[in-house]
């Protein structure tokens, strides 16, 4: 009998023992388990807060490239009353003054003429609401050349107009009114001319540097252009 109970409580003894054995490891499985859980939160948490920093990066290209789209439409504004030719802006003189008088011209076009002091006057070309240039006297008179319309304002205030009557310089031309004119070239874009009496004395001198020039001689009207095409009308 004492050696059965023996038996017995050795046998007891070992299932006990295999049941703590067996609660360890199911213990320390768990415990694997929740630390492979726990990384696996850490590394989903840094993942997220990876994910939160690209997209914080990514709204920062979004906000250079928003930058950069500002740009683009600034250098795509033009500035006002910037035009890549003919008709020009209205003059800001145009807008705050009346004209003393109008005339039309021979192309059928409109000078508007405007009284800027003693003697000097300004003259806006006008043709269907649109502004294609201006001429001014300062103490002289001024000339100009619009497409082959050729223009003097006086300094009275007066625009003569014509077509025609071209003569290509350099050389000496005869002109209206028994005048001749001495075309000189003196660079690019840059011609002179004398005037001339009967007595082949120089009465004036007209210089084209880069634009037109003209004047006014007992009632002939000359025009010298930067070309070197001097024309006159009576």
């Amino acid at each position: 009998m004492t050696a059965r109970r023996t038996r017995r409580t050795l046998r007891t003894t070992g299932l006990v023992a295999f049941a703590a054995a067996a609660a360890l490891s199911l213990t320390a499985c768990q415990g694997t388990d929740q630390d492979a859980a726990g990384s696996s939160q850490k590394k989903d948490s840094a993942a997220s807060h990876s994910t939160g920093e690209d997209k914080a990066a990514s709204g920062g290209s979004s906000s250079d490239s928003s930058s950069s789209g500002g740009s683009s439409s600034a250098s795509g504004k033009t500035p006002k009353g910037e035009h890549n030719g003919t008709p020009v802006a209205d003059s800001t003189e145009s807008k705050a003054a009346s004209p003393v008088r109008t005339q039309t011209l021979v192309d059928g076009s409109t000078a508007e003429i405007y009284r800027s002091g003693d003697q000097n006057y300004r003259a806006e070309i006008v043709n269907g609401g649109e502004r294609y240039g201006t001429l001014r006297t300062h103490d002289a008179d001024d000339g100009a050349n619009f497409n082959g319309m050729y223009l003097v304002l006086t300094m009275g205030g007066k625009v003569h107009s014509w077509t025609g009557g071209e003569q290509q310089g350099p050389g000496t031309f005869d002109l209206e009114g028994g005048w001749k004119a001495e075309v000189t070239k003196l660079g690019q874009n840059r011609y002179r001319a004398e005037i001339l009496g009967d007595d082949g004395a120089v009465n004036g001198t007209l210089e084209a540097d880069e634009s037109a020039t003209g004047t006014s001689a007992n009632g002939v009207y000359i025009v010298l252009t930067p070309g070197g095409v001097i024309s006159s009308h009576s």
